[in-house]
């Protein structure tokens, strides 16, 4: 038995053919035309590699070769934290952390702590704003603030080509004495192995520090203030593709060096602490991803007693950038 359908097609169940579409189902097996080619796909490696040989070209005729800076927060939205608690708040201030208002509890009692945020934040010129426990329990998640909160901005990070092309010009220029040195963190999710590392690339005038954008330690108040102040010195870099950025480092002539217990050349053996280097250190446990080793030059272990399993990242970076300071200047 057959059924007309409200288009009028006469249909039949089962068994026997039924009227066509009239042509109309043909759009589904004419495609979507040729396949593009592989640079012109935003998400494959021969597109960024057009992108990164674009920019080169650019700047060689002297245009602009910034690109745009990322978000500050996942998915693009800015993220912002507060400090909280006397003694941590005194700390994130006389630390020179980025503030951008201290909310203060109506009525607080005041000790010397209080007094000294008081002050600090006054120089700094910081905002101070009064509120009630509610409003300071909303804003702090419940957080045991003791009448102190201090609200520290999204951090700012730098574009890890940008960077690393103006610290290439800037030596080529002899504006800046050493040749480019940089960290990158592979798989390191503690802030503060993060902000001790920034502050050990400080005190061995290095230039600059790489953080993965994903699975990994951001620029947070725990950061700022393991940084010690050394976080307003040394920009950091996010890198949508850690792997991506080191080959990028590489071919503008960054020697990418891992660092790892069972390396291919001796700390004390580094031949290339001269040249501009990017050491990449992995985390603690894991040590350096397969892909991350795939693009470095060398595998560079530090010496130590065979009874010292490992080092704690922030202490491997801080010895190896030790040995490149103290080859450096001897030459």
């Amino acid at each position: 038995m057959a059924k007309i359908g409200r288009s009028g097609a006469v249909r039949k169940h089962k068994k026997g053919a039924s009227v066509g579409t009239g042509g109309h189902g043909r759009k589904s097996l004419e495609g979507k035309g040729p396949t593009p080619k592989a640079e012109d796909r935003t998400y494959h490696k021969a597109h960024k590699n057009k992108v990164l040989a674009e920019r080169a070209a650019a700047k060689r005729a002297g245009g602009d070769t910034r690109a745009p800076r990322r978000a500050s927060g996942p998915k693009g939205r800015a993220t912002e934290e507060f400090v909280t608690g006397r003694n941590s708040v005194v700390e994130a201030l006389r630390a020179g952390i980025p503030a951008k208002t201290l909310y203060v509890a109506i009525r607080i009692d005041v000790d010397d702590r209080v007094k000294e945020v008081l002050k600090l934040a006054a120089e700094r010129g910081v905002p101070i704003l009064e509120a009630g426990k509610p409003e300071l329990d909303r804003l702090t998640e419940d957080a045991v603030h003791q009448g102190l909160a201090l609200q520290v901005p999204p951090y700012d990070y730098a574009d890890p080509y940008d960077l690393a092309e103006e610290t290439i010009e800037a030596w080529r220029k002899g504006h800046i004495a050493n040749a480019p040195l940089f960290v990158a963190l592979d798989g390191i999710t503690d802030p503060r192995n993060l902000g001790a590392i920034i502050r050990s690339v400080s005190a061995f005038s290095g230039h600059g520090v790489v953080v993965p954008e994903r699975r990994a330690a951001g620029m947070t108040a725990a950061a700022w203030k393991t940084s010690a102040g050394a976080a307003t010195r040394v920009p950091v870099a996010r890198a949508g593709n850690l792997n991506n950025t080191l080959k990028a480092f590489r071919e503008m002539g960054i020697f990418v060096l891992g660092l790892d217990g069972d390396g291919d050349v001796s700390l004390p053996g580094l031949e290339l602490a001269t040249e501009p280097i990017c050491l990449v250190v992995g985390s603690e446990g894991k040590g350096l991803s397969r892909l991350v080793r795939e693009h470095c030059d060398q595998i560079v272990s530090v010496p130590i007693d065979s009874a010292m399993e490992s080092l704690n990242a922030g202490m491997a970076v801080a010895i190896s950038l030790y040995e490149v300071s103290r080859r450096r200047s001897a030459t």
